[in-house]
């Protein structure tokens, strides 16, 4: 099931019964960012505390092994499923291996959702651990840095579990999000997930033909 026929199946959800999502800390403007900042300012995921149908659950996974601020991580090898299969590593920029941090952390974050009964998951792109659409293949800061399809470790094992994860750029399916919890939400029919603008096609179209 892609991600909009998910979200338009979710149930209608009440003030008394709100929707439960789980989102990236900084989303919300948490300062849990590898600077102690919030990653700056994400309008699309903070318009869902403004809603009263809409219970926010928020988790920093990486603060939670790490600590802020800290470094910044990659994975190496893989994307974040492989890393819980062993096959690849989350390695920091000084080349610290935080392998097993990071999988303590998806751990935690799978209990806090499935303790709060989380229906959806709003998670930071790009993350090492909470990517969802696109992450680096290896560390962001080489001269030729490679970015590749695939999820962080967190939001890899919240997906292996059931939980939906989308991210804060996923536009279309957070249109889909607001008129599920507003029933007064027009939806923008012109804006697009991420996975369907044309940097995203381009980039590993021809990624693929290499």
């Amino acid at each position: 099931m892609t991600d909009k026929e998910y979200i338009k199946q979710l149930r209608v959800p009440t003030p008394e019964n709100p929707l439960r999502i789980l989102m990236s800390a900084c989303l919300t403007g948490v300062l849990c960012g590898y600077d102690g900042t919030a990653n700056g300012e994400y309008p699309s995921a903070l318009k869902l505390l403004q809603y009263p149908t809409v219970s926010i659950v928020k988790f920093c996974p990486e603060d939670y092994s790490f600590g802020s601020p800290r470094e910044m991580c990659d994975i190496h090898g893989g994307t974040g499923m492989d890393v819980l299969e062993g096959k690849a590593k989350v390695l920091t920029e000084s080349g610290k291996d935080w392998t097993d941090g990071m999988i303590r952390a998806s751990e935690k974050m799978l209990e806090i959702a499935r303790k709060e009964a989380v229906e959806i998951a709003v998670l930071m792109d790009i993350s090492a651990a909470c990517g969802s659409q696109v992450i680096y293949d290896g560390n962001r800061f080489a001269e030729n840095k490679i970015y590749q399809i695939g999820a962080g470790v967190c939001a890899a094992q919240l997906m292996r579990n059931g939980i939906k994860v989308i991210s804060q750029r996923d536009y279309a399916s957070l249109e889909l999000l607001y008129a599920k919890v507003d029933a007064n939400h027009e939806i923008d029919t012109t804006r697009t997930d991420h996975h369907e603008i044309a940097w995203y096609k381009s980039y590993f179209n021809i990624t693929v033909q290499e």
